[in-house]
């Protein structure tokens, strides 16, 4: 049965991204410094096309992460910096012409746009009318196998709050932002139910895996 899987990497204060994302910095004050653990992996070099990279305690856990996932959802500010109606169809993301997805990936948004077909065998599809369509259309998509929840925390909070999702896989990377996008942000005590199923101690990160209801 296909599962809606969320990884993602946090500060120990809870962020995601920092203030001020923009097209210049998008992942906010201090938010790309929240993934200096997976750049130079192999596991990371490999999904975007490039050669080398180094193998640690983190590359199985990437690996791991990639394995049977045939959809990806996403919100609107993950896809871009653009707010409200779209002015035209020039933004294509922020990936280039092939993004490393190599599958469907759902946008969630409220104001239309047709479907973006792109490199690789990704396709961009912009859903207007909620986060249990997004999903339903995902695992229509996935065809068995699992969906990514990928972000941003707005998205990813409104799926944990509706309990939507199967598994948490969170990054806690040892960094301080004291502000930006906060994951579990305005969740209510015990949304979701959270059993704690594995544990890596890997250079300058820790990811802690989760069964969640």
């Amino acid at each position: 049965m296909s599962k809606l899987s969320l990884s993602i990497t946090m500060s120990l204060d809870g962020y995601v991204a920092g203030p001020d994302q923009n097209e210049e910095n998008p992942l906010g004050v201090g938010g790309m410094e929240l993934h200096e653990w997976v750049f130079p992996l192999k596991a990371f070099r490999e999904m975007h096309g490039q050669e080398g990279g180094e193998t640690n305690a983190s590359s199985a856990v990437v690996e791991e992460r990639r394995a049977n996932i045939g959809a990806t959802i996403m919100g609107r500010n993950m896809f871009g910096p653009i707010r409200g109606p779209w002015p035209d169809e020039s933004w294509r993301g922020w990936w280039g012409e092939d993004p490393p997805y190599h599958h469907p990936v759902f946008v969630l948004t409220h104001h239309p746009r047709e479907p973006l077909e792109m490199e690789g065998g990704t396709t961009f599809h912009f859903v207007i009318d909620g986060i249990e369509s997004a999903l339903a259309q995902a695992k229509v998509a996935a065809r068995g196998l699992d969906v990514w929840l990928a972000g941003g925390a707005s998205v990813v909070n409104q799926y944990l709050a509706a309990r939507l999702v199967d598994e948490i896989d969170v990054s806690v990377a040892p960094l301080i932002l004291g502000a930006g996008a906060r994951l579990f942000e305005g969740l209510d005590p015990g949304t979701p139910t959270l059993n704690q199923i594995r544990a890596v101690d890997a250079h300058g990160v820790t990811h802690i895996k989760y069964q969640a209801s």
